[in-house]
């Protein structure tokens, strides 16, 4: 390693402190450190060199907690776990969906820019890295491949899908605006697996910087009206064991160094 290099930075986000209660305590060597109001844990997770953030909910709170994980602390990559709505058929409560692209479905700078479109980014949708994203599906299908086993606390039955996320600063909760949302998306040429409030503030700020960054959600409502019945039980019973597994086997399969 020459005198400059050092080892990669991995800063894992959630939105929710139930979201990575599991991810904490596997952390080794772990401490605390507070800025901009924030506590961010820094450890080692399976031999990689980590920082632990919770990005709090919305994409404003979202977009200071990434800067200040690329900005003060030099992360080189950043993965987002947490839960969000289902909103394409087929995608069922349980699934993972690992993030191509995120688009923010509340923005809307018309008549200046086209709906959707970020102004004077000439462009809709943020991407994730594409070779994080591709090693982040493959620690995702293999996690999940083991939730078959007889002592897996995963669900049996859920499935890995990879596409475009869709954030906003709303939470999606009635089947009404859940179509409304997939027919104003559609219209504009877009098909959004899901809906979250963080994840496309995350990808604008890592492609400012360039940074990497990639993003998984496990499903846990229908972004319908049994939204707020499901999400409480589910973030802590389920959502923080899929983060712990999956997590694992992505640490694993990352390079020591940057």
């Amino acid at each position: 390693m020459t005198p400059d290099a050092r080892p990669s930075l991995t800063a894992i986000l959630s939105a929710l402190s139930e979201e990575q209660s599991g991810l904490l305590e596997q952390l080794k060597g772990a401490k605390k450190k507070t800025v901009a109001g924030r506590d961010f844990w820094l450890g080692q997770l399976h031999d990689q060199p980590v920082a632990l953030g919770l990005s709090r909910i919305g994409k404003v709170s979202a977009t200071l907690t990434a800067a200040v994980l690329i900005g003060h602390f030099g992360a080189s990559r950043i993965v987002f776990t947490g839960v969000a709505g289902g909103l394409a058929p087929g995608v069922k409560v349980g699934d993972v969906v690992v993030a191509h692209d995120f688009i923010q479905h509340d923005l809307d700078a018309s008549p200046l820019f086209p709906r959707y479109e970020v102004p004077l980014y000439g462009r809709s949708c943020f991407s994730c890295d594409p070779a994080l994203t591709a090693l982040l599906k493959q620690a995702a299908d293999r996690a999940l491949a083991a939730s078959s086993h007889p002592a897996s606390q995963l669900l049996t039955g859920a499935q890995v899908h990879c596409g475009l996320i869709a954030s906003g600063d709303r939470f999606v909760s009635s089947a009404a605006e859940s179509s409304r949302l997939q027919s104003a998306l559609a219209d504009a040429g877009h098909t959004a697996l899901a809906v979250e409030m963080e994840g496309a503030a995350v990808a604008q700020v890592c492609a400012d910087y360039g940074v990497a960054f990639a993003a998984m959600r496990t499903i846990s409502d229908r972004a319908d009206d049994t939204a707020h019945i499901d999400f409480p039980t589910f973030v802590a019973d389920v959502a923080s064991q899929y983060a712990q597994r999956i997590m694992e086997e992505l640490m694993r399969s990352l390079p020591e160094t940057g």
